[in-house]
């Protein structure tokens, strides 16, 4: 079972560069399926770490560094292909806050002090991920939705969904900047909390 989780945050990882090429050549409901099966599988290697208790390291640095690549991977070729402030200025801030939060946990590290993850269920750090997703699948089905317009024919369902999904991807994208500021407020004053610790 241990193997199969940290496949699963492999695949998450592979995942995470495929889509670049599929975005690029426009296979976007290949990026799609691919991005969603990824972002279940998030939820699904942690949940079977967590019954057969089978958390590792490893795994668990897998399954961070999948997590961060599928989103800000994703969200920056969606910032090449939507170039507009609302889209743009979300994402730029978002990644500064990974950096900030990995330096924090970096500097942590040269001291052998580790800064966990919150471990509430409903934590604001999964609160902005799970965010995060919703509004990158909305985009993304957004670009696949589209490959069904056709001059001679197009559903009122697929003019439905052209016309929703963009609200939903960028609501989505500002409800996950607010929820990953205030994660960041959490991990700084845990940090705070960190340092002193060192100072002792």
């Amino acid at each position: 079972m241990k193997f199969f989780v940290n496949f699963l945050s492999a695949f998450r990882i592979a995942a995470s560069f495929a889509i670049i090429p599929t975005l690029m050549f426009g296979m976007y409901w290949t990026t799609f399926i691919l991005f969603v099966l990824a972002a279940l599988s998030d939820w699904f290697d942690g949940f079977l770490a967590r019954k057969y208790n089978v958390c590792s390291k490893l795994g668990g640095v897998m399954d961070h560094i999948g997590d961060k690549l599928l989103v800000v991977n994703t969200l920056i070729m969606l910032t090449v292909m939507m170039p507009v402030w609302f889209i743009v200025v979300p994402v730029i801030l978002m990644i500064a806050r990974e950096l900030y939060i990995s330096g924090l946990r970096e500097f942590l590290g040269t001291q052998k002090i580790e800064m966990p993850v919150p471990k509430a269920r409903f934590s604001m750090g999964k609160i902005k991920t799970t965010l995060q997703m919703v509004a990158i699948c909305a985009f993304l089905l957004l670009f696949a939705v589209g490959t069904l317009i056709t001059p001679d024919t197009t559903s009122r369902f697929v003019m439905w969904l052209i016309y929703i999904l963009p609200y939903v991807g960028i609501w989505g994208t500002w409800l996950a900047l607010v929820a990953s500021l205030w994660s960041a407020t959490q991990y700084t004053f845990t940090f705070s909390q960190k340092l002193k610790q060192i100072k002792k």
